[in-house]
């Protein structure tokens, strides 16, 4: 009875019952060997050798190769010798080029061929064992080589492959559009596409990136991981059957002992990710988990034991409660101003790298429209005299006689535009800017306004279909910092804008001097939905909101108040539910003004 019968014989059998009987098998196969290597000598020597011929490709890492020994070595030589053991054959080596040693198999030279991949092609002109592994074929390139995807995308590029490889039968039988650059090794291939001799090369990923590794290649990249999947088997001479099945016979002894896996690890395991088995994750979960579950459990206890000497000490500490919440709030309060006060930091250098941007191409814009504007002067009699001679014609894809009249609007509107981007941006960065509070200078109080007017436009827009703003003319000069000052009206005016529930309801912004207080007034009115009475005196409370679901912080108008009183002024609060708020500001004008 063959080994093989015998393997599948012994399905079924209970799990001690099996490993005897396998053992006894392995025994009995070896007595078999020693007692007839005469006659196994016999069938390995098809062609009168007294070893079988393994014929591979001498520079094929590390699948095969020559080291530096000049022994042949990797992985289908170790496997090879491992069929060859288990089964009581002979091998000998022949390790050249590829395309020479698919010559030497069909001459005779060779018995048998390792690392063959399969193909319906080859089939036809030698016999295939039944497959030991899948190679993955790439495309490599240079890395400054244009970026590829498919195969299609080499169409009349230069390829480097393998001669009588297993792509260049492929690239052969699908008609590459393109020039083919045939190597003797995949080595070669990589080394033409460095130097800059081929576009690309096609080679086996593995053994691609193991010489892109030893030979420190480091300008090639593989470009397309895997273009082709090839199947590693061994070739004989058709009708060599026998040759074959032992072969096969012995590569499935050699996964059932585990050998296979062995070797597969020794030389291709690195090449790949280490595979983790639940014994090891489940270990490295241990050791993660008992440590936090320790350390949750004794903070537990820890809490435990610190909340009931909290409650023992919550009668003694009830006399304080006030005083900290006090200090508390005030605590909070300034940590939002400093955040605040850096989040203005960081957008003043944002604004001004912006800024920057934004004002070159609104330069060149400023610089060009006028010389248009001036071109297009220039250009009116000639096309006037060209309109009233040949009648109307297009340009710009309109009739002359509309365009005449436009483009002189076009050209205005656009040097407005660019006029109004970089008054935009100016006062962004003005907005923006870092400054001390007490850093304060003679300021326009109705500028100060107006800027802040420029900087919310778009949301007022947005938010109302009627604004109505009013400046007093006189208007005397106010000491302060006008960037704080623009901080607080612009809060006025978003407030204002929020509490619109459609644009058809309007706004109202008045400045004004009152000349028995010797301040500047400045009323912001909305029609909006109003503010309840009892929550008016707390609206400059911080942390104190009554848009909380839409976001809101509270610290707005508590800061714009801040702001005013450091000023002198102070805020006042009017509302009326569903009939809107008023909001005046008043801040001392500069006594000196009024004494001349």
């Amino acid at each position: 009875m063959r080994l093989h019968d015998l393997i599948l014989y012994r399905t079924g059998m209970c799990p001690f019952v099996e490993r005897f009987f396998h053992l006894f098998i392995m025994v009995s196969f070896s007595i078999a060997i020693i007692a007839g290597e005469a006659e196994a000598d016999g069938l390995s020597a098809p062609n009168g050798h007294q070893a079988i011929i393994v014929g591979g490709d001498r520079d094929y890492p590390p699948y095969e190769f020559i080291d530096k020994n000049g022994q042949p070595a990797g992985f289908n030589v170790d496997l090879t010798k491992a069929i060859a053991d288990v089964m009581g054959m002979k091998v000998a080596f022949r390790l050249g080029g590829w395309s020479e040693m698919r010559s030497a198999l069909q001459s005779g030279q060779v018995d048998v061929l390792e690392g063959t991949s399969y193909s319906e092609e080859r089939a036809k002109e030698v016999d295939f064992s039944l497959p030991y592994a899948m190679i993955n074929h790439a495309v490599f390139a240079r890395r400054d080589s244009p970026r590829v995807n498919s195969l299609a995308e080499l169409a009349g590029r230069s390829v480097a492959v393998i001669r009588g490889g297993i792509m260049h039968d492929l690239l052969e039988r699908e008609g590459f559009n393109g020039r083919l650059q045939l190597t003797p090794t995949p080595a070669d291939a990589l080394r033409f596409l460095a130097a800059g001799t081929t576009d690309y090369a096609i080679v086996a990923i593995v053994p691609g990136m193991y010489i892109i590794r030893e030979s420190k290649l480091s300008n090639l990249v593989p470009a397309v991981r895997n273009v082709a999947t090839q199947r590693f088997c061994y070739a004989a001479k058709k009708g060599n059957d026998e040759l074959l099945s032992r072969f096969n016979e012995g590569l499935a002894i050699l996964r059932k002992t585990g050998q296979y896996d062995l070797i597969y690890n020794k030389w291709l395991g690195v090449m790949e990710p280490e595979h983790v088995d639940w014994r090891t994750i489940s270990k490295y979960v241990a050791l993660v988990v008992v440590p936090l579950v320790a350390l949750l459990g004794g903070f537990a206890l820890w809490s435990r034991t610190l909340h009931r000497q909290v409650a023992v000490r919550t009668a003694d500490l009830t006399r304080e409660i006030a005083e900290r919440k006090h200090a508390e709030e005030e605590l909070r309060i300034n940590q939002q101003q400093l955040v605040q006060a850096d989040k203005l930091a960081a957008l003043g250098v944002l604004v001004s790298g912006v800024a920057h941007e934004i004002n070159n191409p609104t330069g060149l814009i400023l610089l060009d429209v006028p010389i248009l504007k001036r071109a297009n002067s220039d250009t009116e009699r000639i096309l006037e005299g060209y309109y009233a001679a040949h009648g109307d014609f297009t340009i710009g894809g309109l009739p002359y006689s509309e365009m005449r009249d436009e483009i002189p609007k076009i050209l205005d509107a656009m040097q407005d535009g660019a006029k109004r981007i970089k008054r935009i941006v100016s006062d962004l960065t003005d907005f923006a800017r870092r400054d001390d509070v007490a850093d304060k200078v003679r300021i326009d109080f109705n500028m100060v306004v107006q800027t802040a007017l420029r900087l919310v436009d778009p949301t007022i827009r947005k938010s109302t279909n009627r604004l109505h703003v009013d400046y007093t003319e006189e208007m005397p000069s106010i000491l302060g910092n006008s960037q704080r000052i623009e901080q607080v009206v612009v809060n006025l005016i978003l407030n204002a804008c929020q509490a619109l529930p459609d644009a058809d309801r309007g706004i109202s912004i008045t400045t004004r001097y009152n000349h028995a207080t010797m301040s500047a007034i400045l009323m912001v009115r909305d029609e909006g939905v109003g503010i309840a009475p009892e929550n008016l005196p707390r609206l400059t409370d911080p942390f104190f909101t009554t848009k909380r679901e839409s976001g809101g912080t509270g610290l707005g108008l508590s800061v714009s108040d801040g702001i005013i009183k450091e000023h002198g002024g102070h805020l006042n609060f009017e509302s009326t539910i569903g009939s809107g708020t008023t909001v005046t500001l008043s801040i001392p004008v500069i006594e000196e003004e009024q004494m001349t």
